[in-house]
């Protein structure tokens, strides 16, 4: 399986921007669907995003459409979203995952790897 580090996360305003970035190692990073979720304290972790192995497709949860944005490098073996327009409810743990063959994007059973995640947080 494909080993995963994010980083990027940070505090940052309402109405800012971040971006992350979740590099791979240990497997062939193209053969990876990519995927974010989120979690939240006291909540379960939740689908953000997700990219096909080429890049060619994207993928979003409708509570982050038109402000997030994902997009990959496979020849740097990291993908990256990009997260726009911050804010105070997308404040979480921001973890990144990968997996082969993904039946269902939104469920974290159907992912393989998973990386230790990276704090966000947007003050109002």
């Amino acid at each position: 399986q494909v080993q995963l580090v994010e980083s990027g996360g940070g505090l940052v305003q309402a109405g800012g921007s971040l971006r992350l970035s979740c590099a791979a190692s240990g497997g062939t990073f193209s053969s990876y669907t990519m995927g974010w979720f989120r979690q939240a304290p006291g909540k379960e972790r939740e689908f953000v995003a997700a990219i096909s192995r080429s890049g060619g497709s994207t993928y979003y949860a409708d509570s982050v459409k038109g402000r997030f944005t994902i997009s990959r490098d496979n020849a740097k073996n990291t993908v990256y979203p990009q997260l726009n327009s911050l804010k105070p409810e997308d404040t979480a743990v921001y973890y990144c995952a990968g997996g082969r063959t993904i039946p269902v994007l939104t469920s974290t059973r159907a992912w393989d790897s998973w990386g230790q995640g990276t704090q966000v947080t947007v003050s109002s």
